[in-house]
């Protein structure tokens, strides 16, 4: 009978997972789907420019998974040298359990394919958006991210660095005259610099890319 239930409790958190990823790919589409008319109408009607932001990403409702809780924070901060030309500061903070290059399908967050621990980070990000037409931009982001890696005993036993590479296509949607906005993303992320990964991390590592493909986005934020 334990067995029976073992196996159903994996199969519901492979469910689970494939539910979450059709909603927020769902979701996506919709709001992409509907941004160009909202766009046009404030290019023409609203004269407004705001050089500053603040803001963060709707993924951290990532945090209500109980599998692999994130504890995501993020914090936004960016300035418009121009109306097409963007850079801002990314300051997060995470903690994960599995190898981040495990792509979507039946080994993400899988049983059997996490670490012997977890890893706790701060991450250090800089950023660099440019607007090509109306609300359509991509987006570069560099994030230095300074690692602690943890065993099963809740013991630490490494500090690591890790430079992630983020490449992004987005679509800005502006909101109450440009006070507020929200910004749908599909991105490509690589690790091109990782120090001291623990030799039983490192082992987990090696199964998969160094990469990570098709990562959703969802920042929002506030102009000032």
């Amino acid at each position: 009978m334990w067995f029976t239930n073992l196996l159903l409790q994996h199969r519901l958190t492979y469910i689970r997972k494939e539910m979450q990823k059709k909603i927020l790919w769902v979701a996506f589409v919709m709001v992409l789907a509907s941004s160009l008319q909202v766009n046009a109408q404030y290019d023409k009607q609203d004269s407004t420019y705001k050089k500053y932001f603040v803001g963060s990403t709707l993924l951290m409702l990532g945090n209500l998974d109980r599998v692999n809780n994130p504890a995501f924070i993020q914090l936004n901060v960016g300035y418009r040298i121009t109306p097409k030309d963007v850079v801002f500061l990314e300051l997060k903070s995470s903690k994960f359990a599995w190898p981040l290059g495990i792509p979507w399908g039946k080994s993400f967050d899988a049983p059997g394919e996490n670490y012997p621990g977890y890893v706790r980070q701060k991450v250090i990000g800089f950023a660099y958006n440019r607007f090509w037409w109306k609300g359509l931009y991509t987006g570069v982001h560099a994030m230095n991210a300074f690692q602690k890696y943890y065993d099963e005993d809740n013991k630490k036993i490494a500090n690591g660095f890790t430079l992630f590479m983020t490449y992004r296509l987005g679509y800005q949607v502006k909101l109450f005259k440009n006070r507020f906005f929200i910004e749908p993303s599909i991105g490509l992320t690589h690790w091109p610099v990782k120090t001291n990964t623990p030799p039983s991390f490192q082992a987990k590592e090696n199964k998969w890319p160094k990469y990570f493909g098709y990562e959703p986005g969802l920042h929002f934020g506030y102009n000032f």
